[in-house]
């Protein structure tokens, strides 16, 4: 519990800082906004792309954890939808809310609580989820939403598909995932690392990601309180903590029959809260952004229970 804790609080203490300076008038609202900018644009994207620069893609993929994974998370996202809808939300909000249980905080969360959990051996399986994780998931949000969208317009299909993949290609996780994958492509042909400089500059923009992007949260949650909206939160927060993490439990271990390393990194990654990327989506359409704000922080405070919980059930 104690190494949750230290994974965790320095979280919390960022995000109350956030939330704090905001309240009090010392971080304004278009200050948060050029914040949070930063972070999603930019910061995040050379993090994911000097994560993935450094993975070995040489191991292969297991499709029994990569379809327990992602089975979990897509049957959360319609389950997000489809409550979403029951609850009176729009179209629109209800994708942005449903987004939100199926994107985890795998990077951020994820991968240090499994490696302190069972030690950096053990992050093989979650480095293969996050692999393609946000090319999958943004793509499948940004073409349920661009089909919601469509609704009433007369477009086609084959221009509800463009701008998805449009939606997709712009999006700078992906982006950033790609200069990654272009990276390792450029070093294993020319047979040498990226220039130091290069490296460091990375190095240092990558650090700045995490701690820029929660202390925007804090701004933003403070922007949007969840006044009215606690059903949505509490749906989100049980889809994300509970239901993900069991069926990837539940088809990994009794269906797909994974070793005790995979099966334990699926699990722990399933079982992660919505991450800051949760808001960023909402924030690309403008919708559903004070549920997305919520929810991070209701499910990241109780996401300290039930990964306790997670740990003390998986072998």
């Amino acid at each position: 519990m104690s190494t949750l804790i230290d994974v965790i609080l320095p979280v919390f203490l960022i995000i109350g800082f956030g939330y704090l300076v905001s309240w009090r008038g010392m971080f304004s609202e278009s200050a948060v906004d050029g914040l949070m900018r930063f972070a999603q644009t930019f910061a995040v994207p050379v993090l994911l792309a000097k994560s993935i620069a450094n993975l070995d893609l040489s191991v292969s993929y297991d499709m029994g954890l990569m379809t327990s994974f992602y089975s979990g998370a897509f049957i959360a996202f319609g389950l997000g939808i489809i409550g979403a809808r029951l609850m009176g939300r729009t179209g629109q909000e209800a994708v942005a809310i449903g987004f939100c249980c199926l994107f985890g905080n795998s990077l951020l969360l994820g991968v240090p609580i499994t490696e302190r959990a069972y030690g950096p051996d053990a992050l093989t399986a979650n480095f293969t989820i996050i692999s393609v994780h946000s090319p999958l998931l943004y793509t499948a949000g940004i073409v349920v939403m661009e089909a919601v969208r469509a609704r009433g317009q007369s477009l086609s299909l084959g221009r509800v598909a463009l701008n998805a993949l449009t939606g997709v290609v712009r999006t700078p996780m992906v982006i950033g995932i790609a200069a990654g994958f272009a990276i390792q492509g450029f070093t294993a042909i020319s047979g040498a690392p990226l220039p130091t400089a290069i490296t460091d500059a990375m190095d240092m923009l990558a650090r700045a990601a995490l701690p820029a992007a929660l202390f925007g949260l804090g701004g933003i949650l403070f922007r949007y309180r969840p006044e009215g909206d606690l059903r949505a939160i509490v749906m989100v927060t049980v889809l994300s903590l509970v239901i993900h993490p069991t069926i990837t439990y539940v088809l990994g271990h009794w269906v797909f029959n994974l070793g005790t390393p995979a099966l334990r990194s699926g699990v722990i990654t399933a079982a992660m809260a919505p991450g800051v990327n949760a808001y960023i989506f909402a924030n690309i359409y403008g919708v559903g952004r004070r549920v997305a704000a919520s929810a991070v922080l209701m499910a990241t405070a109780l996401s300290i229970l039930s990964i306790w919980a997670w740990l003390a059930i998986l072998p």
